[in-house]
């Protein structure tokens, strides 16, 4: 065989010997290539979250990861001054990055009842959540016995903050209040049918909904959220979670559903029209509830008496009797009487359609002063078994609510 060769100022090379240079010289390159993205790569396994309600696995990398060292800086070490309030699971603080974005940043405390897996549910599913009326979550740091979530700061503080102060509510007209309802609906439309998992959030209350600063609203605290598979429409537990007032007759008793949320959402509209918190109404005439405050009212034709006076009279009658009686439909006792979020969001956006009339509320009937001593509160935004639930932190009302 004739070797052919290559000649090179005078001298010749043949096609074997740059073979044998070049592939080796190849290969190395290929190899240091692949090293310095192996290297440059998540220096830590990705988390696997897994939903007992039957739910895909879903994925979290450490891309969304943040160094313990750079919160500390952003917080001035978590100080004082910069604490903004205090959730459920613990304070929350308001921070600035080193690029001058400004942060929420949610320090959960040793002692939450949030263990490391509903801290990464709340991860894994707001992580994958986009919408207008969603809180966004930008990370989080798992460092020791630090767990914190790092959120986009929303400039006007929760919905609570303005709803239940007289001194503030003013500040929430009717239009204000109007889109609050609005944007909320939207926002748990999104979660239970247009997002691409079935998110159930168990924890929809007014301190859980944040302004911005054109107090447009935003979901917040995913801590005790449920994903579904998208055939699935309800759930069981052996643990209650969530906030006395807000929680649906079933959720009582272990079942909950997106209708829970209807529920809670219901509860919401009422005291966003009433000004009043549902846990704390007491109505002198008979200690109702603020479901069977709104519900009398409602019967008797004096739907208007159960508005926030604050609001004044400038409000849109229509919309106003629209929200009272969408309201009502949500906090309904049977589940299959109350609407979903797609005929929520029609009823408050048209004038057009009927809507069916709505029955007496799940605790119509029952006054604060009829509870028996042998009941117990439902915990706060904390995980607590059926038979030894724990007092509130944030809600502290004593009221018990009895399901019909």
């Amino acid at each position: 065989m004739k070797t052919t060769k290559i000649s090179i100022e005078g001298g010749g090379i043949s096609t074997q010997t740059i073979v044998a240079i070049v592939v080796p010289i190849s290969l190395a390159i290929v190899l240091l290539v692949v090293g310095f993205c192996i290297a440059r790569g998540p220096r830590k396994p990705y988390y696997a979250i897994s939903e007992t309600s039957g739910a895909s696995e879903i994925s979290i990398t450490e891309s969304l990861q943040y160094n313990l060292s750079d919160i500390q800086a952003a917080t001035n070490n978590f100080a004082v001054g910069n604490r903004i309030g205090e959730g459920g699971f613990g304070p929350v603080y308001k921070g600035t990055l080193h690029n001058g974005q400004e942060i929420a940043v949610k320090r959960l405390s040793r002692s939450s009842a949030q263990g490391t897996e509903e801290f990464k549910n709340e991860i894994a599913l707001v992580a994958r959540l986009q919408h207008r009326n969603l809180v966004r979550l930008l990370g989080f740091c798992l460092e020791g016995e630090e767990r914190i979530l790092i959120y986009e700061f929303v400039t006007n503080k929760s919905l609570d903050y303005f709803l239940f102060d007289p001194e503030k509510q003013p500040l929430l007209d009717w239009s204000r209040r109007f889109k609050i309802i609005g944007g909320i609906a939207k926002g748990l439309l999104y979660l239970h049918e247009d997002s691409r998992l079935r998110i159930i959030h168990r924890d929809l209350k007014a301190s859980n909904v944040l302004l911005d600063r054109n107090m447009n609203p935003k979901i917040a605290d995913f801590g005790l959220a449920r994903l579904f598979g998208v055939d699935q429409s309800e759930g069981n537990t052996s643990k209650i979670a969530g906030t006395y007032g807000y929680m649906a007759p079933e959720y009582l008793h272990g079942l909950f559903s997106v209708k829970s949320d209807v529920f809670s959402f219901g509860v919401l509209i009422l005291e966003i029209l009433s000004g009043k918190k549902n846990s704390q109404f007491n109505q002198a005439q008979g200690g109702d509830d603020l479901l069977s405050y709104a519900w009398r009212q409602w019967r008797d034709g004096t739907p208007l008496a159960l508005v926030d006076p604050t609001i004044g009279d400038t409000y849109a009658r229509n919309e106003v009797i629209r929200s009272i009686h969408a309201g009502l439909l949500c906090v309904q006792d049977e589940i299959e009487q109350r609407p979903t979020m797609a005929s929520i969001v029609l009823m408050l956006n048209s004038n057009s359609i009927t809507l069916l009339a709505p029955n007496p509320p799940a605790y119509f009937g029952r006054s604060r002063t009829q509870s028996s001593p042998n009941d117990l509160p439902v915990s706060d935004s904390s995980t607590s078994t059926k038979s030894a639930p724990n007092p509130s932190i944030n809600e502290v009302s004593i009221t018990e609510l009895h399901p019909r």
